[in-house]
């Protein structure tokens, strides 16, 4: 496989419409790759944005549908479960069909799971539209960032980070706030589902005048039984993950049962996959160093941050008394140093074509950001918890864009689409396990500081506002005491992360975009 500088695609093809493809490509000025690319980010503000706004919501939500405790969390689960399953699946497309129409066809998905659950008239049809948007979400967590890579080289992607930096930047801090809005609007909770819906057929309308793509032409053979083996396996995954500490014990006769299920499921997948002309996760795939590093780098970084980040909210509201709004506030430090690390990163590896040093000296401030977090009680005060997140935001933004980078730079324009998909997948798949253990470990520890039972997690989330004083001041303090515990068990989970990340040995990226090298490596499969 060869990773260095080569002729230009246009000098290899003979082929006319390949030869046509590369020029049209090839061609496009800054400008008119933004505009191409417009669309993608307002898709990608729609799925962050989903996520943050309805946080806000759920128990108003929760109260008016008379629905159970249990319910408030299968409603955030169930899309992440539908999302991680499907983020493959979308990927293999990606390398068979034209992305933009499959771009537009996960936005289709998006808006058809946001009307569904903004009109529900109960929790069974919520939960049911939540997987719809979840595998509208897991499409657009795929393809974003594959269209990317066919129409722009690998050195000029960091050009373009920082857009999507402050899109993701945007979203994850005005989703509490816009959603807080909407809640208390005479809308009621119904909006924060439906707001999204103009703002994702704009950007189909947009995709359809701005994005223009090759479309593979071949005839291809669907591999439907390692899709569903591999869903099947992944999903029975997480929700043993989901349940394990909190219905049963991670070690018992169900844990024991489940797994047992999802292992065959996914033994028989990769029989499935090794035998299969199109496999949805190609195998040789992990035979190249590169991507089997940044998928192993990918999942451990998804297990420590996501497992540990995602108690912030929840720690500002209960161990500080923060509101919610106030709470998404106060993540701020963490967003602004995710977007200015990987805007400045993205800069200048666009400018000198050196990657791999960005990629480690995040890979180092991942677990110091951690270990800071895991220094904290109720007490500690706002500046040195703003230090503390930032030092984790620049870590984030260096690391996780560039496994990506890294793994797009390796591999043929072929496997673009399932590489691509590959490394998301596992990060989503170890954000969705580390949220999944480390909220059963925060739940016991809790019980065990209030002298409760943890059998069950410990029971619901309190509301400290209704508590007696003597009381509130001992949750907060059982709650800041347990969420410092979650980082420094993230900690050398993040030390492993970094030990896979220097391992991956830097190449020079390439100059021309994936639609341009596949144009050369299969000139007869392409048509303008």
């Amino acid at each position: 496989m060869t990773t260095t500088s080569s002729p230009s695609p246009a000098e290899n093809v003979s082929d006319g419409a390949a030869g046509e493809v590369t020029e049209n490509i090839a061609t496009l000025t800054p400008r008119q790759t933004t505009q191409a690319i417009s669309g993608l980010m307002m898709g990608m503000l729609v799925a962050v944005l989903a996520g943050t706004v309805v946080s806000t919501a759920l128990p108003r939500i929760i109260s008016e549908l008379e629905a159970s405790q249990s319910v408030y969390t299968w409603v955030v689960t169930v899309e992440l479960l539908a999302m991680t399953a499907t983020v493959p699946l979308w990927g293999k497309l990606a390398d068979l069909y034209n992305n933009k129409l499959l771009v537009q066809l996960s936005l289709a998905f998006f808006v058809a799971g946001s009307l569904v659950a903004g009109l529900t008239p109960n929790v069974e049809l919520l939960l049911a539209s939540r997987v719809v948007q979840g595998i509208g979400a897991g499409g657009l967590t795929a393809l974003v960032q594959i269209v990317m890579a066919a129409i722009i080289p690998p050195r000029e992607l960091g050009r373009y980070s920082g857009m999507f930096g402050a899109i993701f930047a945007s979203a994850t801090v005005g989703g509490p706030l816009l959603g807080g809005f909407l809640v208390d609007s005479p809308l009621g909770w119904r909006a924060c589902f439906l707001v999204g819906v103009p703002f994702s057929l704009a950007a189909i309308i947009l995709l359809q005048r701005t994005l223009h793509l090759p479309t593979v032409r071949r005839d291809v053979k669907i591999d439907w039984w390692g899709a569903l083996f591999i869903t099947s396996g992944v999903s029975i995954v997480l929700v043993w993950s989901t349940f394990a500490g909190n219905k049963f014990d991670w070690v018992s006769g169900w844990t024991f049962v489940v797994v047992g299920i999802a292992v065959v499921a996914l033994a028989i997948a990769v029989v499935v996959e090794a035998r299969h002309p199109e496999p949805i996760i190609p195998l040789d795939l992990f035979r190249n160093r590169t991507v089997t590093l940044s998928v192993v780098a990918s999942m451990l970084v998804g297990l420590a941050m996501f497992g540990g980040s995602v108690f912030l909210s929840q720690y500002f509201q209960i161990a500080q008394g923060h509101s919610p709004t106030s709470a998404g506030l106060m993540s701020l430090p963490m967003i602004f140093g995710m977007l200015v690390s990987s805007t400045i990163a993205g800069g200048l590896i666009t400018k000198y074509g050196k990657w791999k040093i960005y990629l480690v000296a995040g890979g180092v401030l991942l677990p110091v950001g951690l270990a800071l977090l895991g220094t904290i009680d109720a007490h500690t005060g706002t500046f040195r918890m703003s230090v503390f997140m930032a030092v984790l935001g620049v870590g984030v933004g260096l690391v996780m864009q560039n496994l990506v980078l890294a793994a797009q730079n390796d591999v043929p324009a072929r496997e673009l689409g399932a590489a691509t998909s590959v490394v998301s997948f596992f990060r989503s798949m170890g954000g969705t396990i580390g949220v999944s253990a480390l909220g059963a470990v925060l739940a016991n520890k809790v019980a065990a500081s209030l002298g409760m039972d943890g059998s069950q997690g410990g029971g619901a989330v309190p509301d400290i506002n209704t508590l007696p004083e003597e009381v509130k001041v001992a949750v907060q303090e059982a709650y800041g005491n347990a969420t410092a515990d979650l980082f420094l068990i993230s900690v050398p989970i993040a030390v492993l992360a970094l030990v896979a990340i220097l391992f991956i040995k830097e190449k020079a990226l390439l100059t021309t975009s994936a639609a341009e090298r596949r144009a050369a490596e299969e000139p007869d499969i392409l048509d303008t």
